[in-house]
């Protein structure tokens, strides 16, 4: 898939990692310096790029797993959703779960990027659903 984009940031464009990843990892554009998170700060992270992601695909910016673990860094909407009709800057909403500051890098790679196709819905109004085996059941209600 072709996805055209801009790139304000002297960085390279996303990257898989390896052959059979899903995500690209999206690097922090700070020309202006590193920027430090305090505990359970959050704090909206650019990456210098805009995207033009086709109709009927979104794609969605997730954590970083070694972020998570090393670090406690996540990411307060996850995943984030930038639409196809979104043609400003990607940004990222970092959140600093761990009790110790973070300092975030200028070209730092901060979370990734997965490209994924969705469906346009039309409800249809009604009366009853079908019925299923668990029914109404909700959190927890399928056991460990």
């Amino acid at each position: 898939m072709l996805i055209p984009v801009i790139n304000h940031s002297p960085h390279p464009l996303p990257a898989y990692q390896t052959p059979h990843a899903a995500g690209l990892d999206l690097r922090a554009h700070l020309p202006e310096g590193p920027v430090t998170l305090a505990s359970l700060e959050r704090r909206l992270i650019p990456t210098g790029l805009s995207l033009e992601i086709p109709v009927g695909y979104e794609a969605q910016v997730r954590p970083r797993s070694g972020l998570a673990v090393k670090h406690g860094i996540g990411l307060v909407n996850s995943p984030g959703t930038i639409d196809a009709d979104y043609r400003g800057e990607v940004r990222v909403l970092l959140v600093n779960l761990s009790p110790e500051p973070f300092v975030i890098n200028d070209g730092e790679r901060i979370a990734q990027l997965v490209v994924a196709r969705h469906e346009t819905i039309i409800w249809q109004p009604t009366e009853a659903l079908s019925e299923t085996q668990r029914g109404a059941g909700g959190y927890g209600s399928t056991g460990r």
